[in-house]
C-alpha cells in the first residue's frame, strides 16, 4: 500500500501531540494510538498501521519505513535519531516549528498570489465579454487584430489563452516529470529576476534549519548534508548533494565543502566559516534561518507585486491596442464618408 505525501497541517499536528504526549510520559503506542482514534483523517489510517507494528516489538523506525512516501526525508531521519537518543520530545519539538514555519511561508505565498491570478482571470473575461458585447450588436470589428470577433471569438479568445497556460504547465511537468530534468529548470528559475532571490531564499531558509537540526542530533555529516539538501525542495540544490558529501569525505571542512557546489552566496559562505572556526555552527545557522526566513517573507512580497504588475501590464497593453484600433476605424470610416 503505497501512502499519499502527508500535508503539512497533518505534520504540525502529528509532531505537537508526539511532543506533547511523549514529553507527558505516555508510550509511543499509547501517542500513536490516540492518533489513529483523534488525529487529522490524514494521519488515522498511517497511525493505525503503526500502532500494529509497535505492537509487534519493532521500533519506530521499522514502523515509519512502511509510508516513507508520506513522510519527508527530515521527519524519517530525526525520528530514527531521537528513538535511539532518547530524546523524541525535543526532536518532535523541532520538526512541529520546522514545519510550522514552512506552512506560514506557503500559507503566506497563497495569499499573496492570490489577488494576481483574480486580475488575471478577470481581465481574460472582460476581454472576451468586450468580444461578446460586440457581436450582440452585429459588429463583425476585430478590436484585437487576431480574427476574433463576436461570440465564436470570445469563446476562442478564452480558448486561446487558457490553452496557453495550460500547454505551459503541461510542458513543465513533462520536462520536470517525464524527461527529469527539475534540476535544469530548477537552475533556470534561480536566475530568473524576482523568482530567482525568492527561490534562493527560501531553500537557504530550508537548509539552515534542516542543517542544524540534523547536527544538533549528532547525526554523521554526511547523511545530515544529504538530509539537508533534499530539504530545500529546489533539485538545483539536490543534484549537488554528491559533490558536497564527496568533498567532506575527502577530510575537507564544512564550509569548503559547501562552497564547492557553487550555490551559496559568497557572503552566507563566509559567515559560516567563522563560524566553523569558532565553533558555533548551530548558533549561526539558527541565525541564519531567522535572516532568511526574513528574507523569504521580503521576495515573496515583492514577486507577487511583480505578477500583479506584469498582470496589469499584459491587460492594459491588450487595452491600449483595442482603444488605438478602434481609433482607427474610426477615422477610417470618416474618410469613407468624406
Amino acid at each position: 500500500m503505497t501512502t499519499a505525501a502527508l500535508p503539512l497541517s497533518a505534520l504540525v499536528e502529528l509532531c505537537r501531540s508526539l511532543r506533547h504526549y511523549l514529553g507527558a510520559g505516555l508510550s509511543l503506542v499509547d501517542v500513536f494510538r490516540q492518533q489513529a482514534k483523534r488525529g487529522p483523517a490524514s494521519v488515522r489510517g498511517v497511525a493505525e498501521s503503526i500502532v500494529s507494528d509497535l505492537e509487534q516489538g519493532h521500533d519506530l523506525e521499522y514502523a515509519l519505513k512502511k509510508h516513507k512516501a508520506g513522510f519527508p526525508p527530515l521527519f524519517l531521519a530525526l525520528a530514527s535519531v531521537g528513538e535511539e537518543s532518547g530524546n523524541l520530545p525535543e526532536v518532535f519539538a523541532e520538526l512541529e516549528k520546522y514545519f510550522h514555519l514552512q506552512q506560514q511561508l506557503r500559507r503566506q505565498f497563497w495569499a499573496q498570489i492570490t489577488w494576481p491570478l483574480i486580475q488575471f482571470v478577470l481581465g481574460t473575461f472582460v476581454l472576451a465579454g468586450m468580444l461578446f458585447v460586440l457581436g450582440l450588436f452585429g459588429s463583425s470589428f476585430d478590436p484585437l487584430g487576431l480574427g476574433l470577433t463576436g461570440k465564436s471569438g470570445a469563446v476562442w479568445l478564452l480558448v486561446l489563452i487558457w490553452g496557453s497556460v495550460g500547454l505551459l504547465f503541461g510542458l513543465y511537468l513533462v520536462v520536470t516529470r517525464a524527461l527529469r530534468r527539475k534540476a535544469q529548470v530548477d537552475a533556470w528559475l534561480l536566475r530568473l529576476p524576482a523568482i530567482g532571490p525568492c527561490l534562493q531564499a527560501l531553500a537557504l531558509h530550508r537548509f539552515c534549519v534542516a542543517l542544524r537540526l540534523t547536527t544538533e542530533t549528532g547525526m554523521p555529516i554526511a547523511q545530515a548534508m544529504r538530509l539537508s539538501l533534499r530539504a530545500t525542495g529546489n533539485e538545483t540544490f539536490v543534484a549537488k548533494t554528491d559533490v558536497v558529501i564527496e568533498s567532506l569525505k575527502a577530510g575537507n571542512e564544512l564550509t569548503a565543502s559547501l562552497a564547492r557546489s557553487h550555490l551559496l552566496p559568497e557572503d552566507f559562505v563566509n559567515i559560516l566559516a567563522n563560524a566553523e572556526e569558532g565553533g558555533r555552527v548551530s548558533e549561526v545557522l539558527q541565525h541564519q534561518a531567522e535572516h532568511y526566513e526574513e528574507e523569504s517573507r521580503l521576495r515573496l512580497s515583492i514577486l507577487t507585486k511583480v505578477a500583479g504588475y506584469g498582470v496589469w501590464l499584459v491587460i492594459g497593453t491588450l487595452l491600449v491596442v483595442v482603444i488605438f484600433r478602434m481609433w482607427l476605424s474610426y477615422f477610417s470610416m470618416f474618410d469613407q464618408i468624406r
